[in-house]
């Protein structure tokens, strides 16, 4: 799989990509993350991104020209590479949008940056808006960040146990069961007997349990679509 990425700070990503599970998903050829500064194509002595939007108003906006530079630098797969806008006001990102990305080949990030990016590069070449919450950060390298971390780590053979994966938080719909690990006991507190116990059966139904009931005490929202079994519907009504 094949991430570009373009931003005005490549430097703030490129850090990040050195560290833990991504730095080994890029170095055993699992996934390639190229950085293109939009700044590069940027014309005139001040490499001038951003100007004064036309109507007036607060802050400056991301002019196109350097932008669709970048754009048409990428080296993209005809009717295969995607191109996502990190925006506010793009569809919310969420753990299904990061399995289904993890499946295609190449996908191209532009970060915006202070009040957005001029309307009519949405118009020519966007394929999507793409929101990691409802909030407003300085600019889309975090979000960015965030959604190729999140699709990485789904990748064939960058974890290593596949089954990780998908006993992670969301990926039914609930929250993650509470794991425990040496030493047994920690400031006076025990860890759980049942996970001594030995026996599997026992440990499945105790940690769907406690799944269900971290989820309705935190998340009660997402039982709305939440798989449940008809175990599942039995330990709720308990």
């Amino acid at each position: 799989m094949r991430f570009d990425v373009l931003t005005l700070f490549p430097e703030m990503i490129e850090a990040y990509l050195r560290q833990g599970i991504l730095a080994r998903a890029i170095n055993k050829g699992l996934v390639n993350i190229k950085l293109v500064n939009i700044r590069d194509f940027a014309r005139g002595r001040h490499k001038t991104t951003d100007d004064r939007p036309y109507g007036g108003g607060e802050g400056m906006i991301m002019k196109p020209g350097p932008i669709d530079r970048a754009l048409k630098s990428v080296d993209r797969v005809e009717g295969i590479s995607r191109v996502i806008l990190l925006s506010p006001q793009g569809k919310q990102f969420a753990q299904p949008m990061a399995w289904d990305m993890s499946q295609w080949h190449q996908v191209i990030l532009i970060c915006g940056r202070y009040e957005g990016v001029d309307e009519r590069i949405l118009a020519t070449h966007i394929d999507l808006e793409l929101s990691v919450g409802d909030y407003v950060l300085t600019g889309g390298e975090l979000g960015a960040m965030v959604v190729i971390d999140a699709v990485v780590r789904l990748i064939p053979g960058v974890l290593g146990g596949e089954r990780s994966t998908l006993e992670d938080s969301f990926e039914e719909g609930l929250l993650k069961y509470p794991q425990y690990t040496r030493p047994r006991t920690f400031q006076g507190m025990e860890v759980p007997g049942i996970l001594l116990s030995g026996d599997h059966e026992k440990i499945r139904v105790w940690r769907r349990r406690e799944s269900l009931r971290r989820t309705v005490e935190r998340r009660p929202d997402l039982l709305k679509q939440a798989r449940l079994t008809a175990e599942d519907k039995a330990i709720l009504a308990e």
